[in-house]
């Protein structure tokens, strides 16, 4: 085998193996945020209207995007709605609504139309954690994008988003979404 050949494959797998290792050493897991409060009440603060501000930052950390997402949260025992209207500062507008079910040990299950297959959720303390696959459109091409969502819960009135995309094992950017609920006057 050609030296120099082998001394690049070797050199690809020692850097996915890097990779695969720092994306290994997360330290952010659900089971951290146990006894902290205020305690989130997903299926309470997403009943309802909701309203969001939000940044989109690509890998390097610049703003590419902003927009706001007008929300309604409807539940009906563990079974619930949350249709979202986006404005993008581009002007583009979409809407999607998530169906969600709320399972016995706090943990939640939600669809909508772009998400492959299912999200899962689960929540402690004052943090939940989902995880899904969601088709994103960027220009004239779709792409299968993952996403580690978490929302921390301020206090009865806010949360706050964040969610990291990845393409294979690979970060291409955050959102940081600023969830108000209405205070009753």
């Amino acid at each position: 085998m050609n030296p120099g050949v082998t001394m690049k494959f070797l050199t690809l797998l020692a850097t996915i193996g890097a990779l695969i290792m720092l994306g290994a050493c997360n330290d952010n897991k659900i089971e951290n945020y146990a006894g902290t409060t205020p305690v989130m009440q997903f299926d309470q603060f997403f009943n309802g209207p909701l309203r969001g501000h939000a940044i989109v930052q690509n890998r390097s950390g610049k703003i590419i995007k902003t927009f706001t997402v007008d929300m309604v949260g409807r539940w009906n025992g563990n079974e619930g709605s949350l249709q979202e209207h986006f404005v993008y500062s581009d002007g583009k507008k979409q809407d999607r609504i998530w169906n969600i079910t709320k399972q016995s040990d706090n943990s939640f299950i939600g669809t909508a139309s772009d998400i492959i297959g299912k999200a899962t959720g689960t929540s402690t303390g004052m943090a939940i954690q989902w995880n899904y696959v969601m088709n994103v459109d960027v220009d004239d091409t779709t792409y299968a994008i993952s996403f580690d969502d978490w929302m921390y819960m301020m206090d009865d009135h806010l949360i706050i988003n964040r969610s990291t995309m990845t393409k294979f094992v690979f970060r291409v950017g955050e959102i940081t979404i600023s969830i108000e609920k209405p205070r009753v006057k």
